[in-house]
């Protein structure tokens, strides 16, 4: 059975980088595009299983793409997932006319864009390995320092203890101790994926605190961390 494809198609490298970092787990071949135009190559020449698409982009957009791919009699059948910084309706409306299968706004939520993928291919991993691990955490939250513990960690991000309110889907800069790394801290960029506040626990097992998935890390810190949680694991 050959390995499924799945092709992102962005003008943006961080968010290319970040939909592959969510598929580092799963058993696919990804392939990347950066407009309409190439896309359309990348499809006609690999017939990928499925596609993340970016409405907006340079020259040809991701809705003329889709509905150039749906008018195709030999790429037709490929799912579209288009992907939007807006997520009104309008663009819903947009999306279903250009023939699409799912719709996904950013910033992206990793559990969401898995499911969806899942949705279309089951051999997606929707899971990152992750290991209970307490130590300190100094974070960066819209221009103001903090600092919690963090409670478990994960190649992909990390759940940190906070009393006071966070809010969803924002950008965070985090700095984490990890042993045997000679002193050195860890630095990652990423977004609050969901949050477990005081007066709305999502997770009763957790404690208050919010969940990061990394969109930014050196690749030195990446395989630190990789390294750390495999070790830990087989321990």
């Amino acid at each position: 059975m050959s390995t499924p494809k799945i092709l992102l198609v962005d003008d943006t490298k961080l968010f290319i980088e970040l939909e592959k970092n969510f598929l580092k787990h799963s058993p696919v071949h990804v392939l990347t595009a950066s407009s309409g135009e190439e896309a359309l190559e990348v499809a006609m020449k690999e017939r990928p299983d499925l596609i993340f698409m970016d409405i907006n982009m340079p020259g040809m957009g991701g809705l003329a793409c889709c509905s150039t791919l749906k008018a195709d009699e030999q790429l037709s059948s490929i799912p579209v997932v288009m992907v939007s910084s807006c997520g009104k309706e309008e663009d819903l409306e947009a999306c279903r006319e250009a023939g699409c299968n799912d719709f996904l706004s950013k910033p992206i939520d990793r559990r969401l864009f898995l499911e969806k993928a899942r949705s279309f291919l089951k051999s997606i991993n929707r899971r990152d390995i992750r290991i209970p691990y307490e130590a300190p955490v100094t974070f960066t939250l819209d221009g103001v320092s903090r600092s919690g513990f963090s409670v478990d960690l994960s190649n992909g991000g990390v759940y940190v203890t906070e009393a006071r309110p966070v809010e969803e889907k924002k950008t965070i800069i985090l700095e984490i101790k990890l042993p045997n790394t000679t002193g050195r801290s860890i630095k990652a960029q990423g977004i609050v994926a969901w949050a477990n506040g005081q007066g709305k626990r999502r997770k009763m097992s957790l404690p208050p605190g919010f969940g990061v998935e990394f969109t930014k890390i050196a690749e030195e810190d990446n395989m630190v961390i990789k390294a750390f949680v495999e070790g830990t694991r087989g321990k």
